[in-house]
């Protein structure tokens, strides 16, 4: 005969099963429970043209697509002030820039630190917080556990970063690599037992668009097509035939486009090491015999300058995309990637040519516009399309949403999280937007102004050198080529847009350009 068994032991045995399971099921219940964590990577001057995500592209994108795919993309997301260090006061503070006080890039212009942040307020609900790579506010960042960041612009190559508390130190390789290099690090040292913050401020794709060694020439055997209106002669529009900052003109040959390099100086080319310097040497010089053979022809001149902008300027994003696809990966391979919201977006559009432009600033679409994709596994469905109009005020409150905290009611924005993760309709959503724009006259000559767009129409004020109304009908002009101010069939139109636009200006306590709509 077997043995028999001991009913204690086995009372016991189930007991413990049953202790187990209910401390599984316990641990599995806190982990369902625990707030996401949020990574915002944060480009410069990148802009929807060259994100195959958005249709139409010069470039494919994979790995910002794939955020697209998992998550979502917003195709009508607008900042309020198209230019570098006021959009990142934008994303922290959930203000405008005369509520924030930045409003330019402005060497007297400092970031007042001490006022309320988005990452102050995560850190109370005990959020890790950093911010790893392109800063650009003047001032050292508050209120986060951890930062390493650019000085001013910093450089593609060999750069400087500032870490905590304020040392500088000069890093070997290559900025965009850096970065993520910098920010999985952190993940890796971070305290696993709370959610994170982390803010991936990229440098890319600044101007003047130096490629890493393995992305030169990852384009030069395409020939791209010009937009239509590359050779626009601005009739009608005083303040885009004024500016500084066309292809033909402002683009320089040696600082931009690379062309008779002193290496050995110092400067942005100065930092290559050795062998990055031979293989630069290299490619730009073939490049230079291609510009003797039509720098004496200028039709053909600014039609090759167009084509070295943009093989530079996609190269340089190539490195960007792959670099995202670094920290995808690393989510994955880590067991972070069902609990954290990935987040890409840039601090404004920029142009490919469009009017024969590079850079941003104007409230023309191009640069209005930024790209903006989401990944939030779980809470939005993969493929959702955004259709309205989303504004960079609403990043702050919307991570606050994510992270289950109450905007606090200075923060002018409001969170997007509705749109995305219930119906797709919000009552009483924003059917505008409102943007000013204020650096003048360097470095590129456009007048500052402000303005509404509607998901049809845009107005805009120019002020300062002069005084002069723009309206455009998306719907029919989409490149906004033919302001209809002076259009009497659009006077009701105006009217309307003029009403909304006050309305807004009030709304969001804008001043300054309260005063200038009364004075006349």
């Amino acid at each position: 005969m077997g043995a028999k068994t001991n009913p204690m032991k086995k009372q016991f045995a189930f007991l413990c099963t049953v202790i187990l399971a209910c401390s599984s099921l316990i641990q599995a219940q806190k982990s369902s429970n625990k707030p996401p964590n949020i990574i915002v990577i944060f480009s410069d001057d990148h802009t929807q043209q060259t994100i195959s995500a958005y249709g139409k592209s010069l470039m494919q994108t994979p790995n910002i697509d794939r955020i697209a795919k998992e998550g979502m993309i917003a195709k009508n997301t607008f900042v309020t002030n198209s230019i570098c260090a006021p959009s990142r006061a934008v994303l922290l503070t959930g203000k405008y820039n005369h509520i924030n006080g930045l409003k330019d890039n402005g060497p007297r212009r400092f970031f007042d630190g001490n006022q309320q942040q988005v990452q102050k307020l995560l850190k109370q609900k005990e959020y890790q917080t950093a911010w790893i790579g392109k800063w650009h506010l003047q001032t050292l960042p508050s209120g986060f556990d951890f930062f390493r960041i650019l000085p001013d612009q910093g450089q593609y190559f060999q750069p400087n970063f500032i870490n905590m508390p304020n040392d500088t130190t000069s890093y070997k390789g290559y900025t965009t690599n850096l970065i993520t290099d910098f920010s999985t690090s952190w993940l890796d040292k971070r305290d696993t037992s709370k959610p994170f913050f982390l803010v991936v401020g990229e440098k890319a794709t600044h101007r003047n668009w130096m490629p890493a060694v393995e992305d030169l020439g990852a384009y030069d055997a395409q020939q791209f097509p010009m937009p239509d209106n590359f050779f626009d002669t601005y009739e009608g529009r005083t303040a885009a035939l004024e500016q500084d900052m066309t292809v033909n003109k402002t683009m320089t040959i040696r600082d931009d486009l690379k062309m008779n390099i002193n290496y050995d100086q110092p400067g942005m080319f100065g930092r290559l090491t050795p062998a990055e310097k031979l293989v630069y040497k290299n490619y730009y010089g073939k490049i230079a015999l291609e510009y003797e053979k039509v720098k004496s022809d200028s039709i053909a001149l600014i039609k090759w300058k167009y084509q070295r902008y943009l093989k530079d300027y996609l190269a340089t994003a190539k490195s960007l995309d792959r670099n995202i696809g670094r920290i995808l990966a690393y989510l994955e391979q880590s067991g972070l990637a069902e609990n954290t919201v990935v987040m890409y977006a840039s601090d404004q559009g920029f142009y490919m040519g469009e009017h024969g432009w590079f850079d941003k600033r104007f409230m023309y679409e191009e640069s209005l516009k930024t790209p903006f994709v989401l990944k939030y596994p779980k809470h939005i469905k993969p493929g959702t399309v955004v259709n309205d109009i989303v504004v960079n005020i609403d990043f702050a409150p919307t991570f606050l949403d994510i992270a289950g905290i109450k905007a606090p009611a200075e923060m002018q924005g409001k969170s997007f999280l509705p749109l995305v993760t219930k119906s797709g309709k919000v009552e009483n959503w924003r059917t505008a937007m409102y943007y000013h724009y204020y650096e003048y006259p360097q470095p590129h000559k456009v007048p500052p102004h402000f303005g509404i767009r509607t998901m049809r129409y845009k107005l805009i004020r120019f002020y300062g050198p002069r005084s002069e109304w723009e309206l455009y009908d998306l719907k029919t002009d989409p490149t906004e080529m033919h302001n209809i101010i002076h259009d009497q069939k659009q006077a009701n139109t105006i009217i309307d847009l003029k009403k909304q636009l006050r309305s807004l200006i009030v709304e969001y306590k804008d001043t300054e350009a309260l005063q200038i709509l009364n004075s006349n």
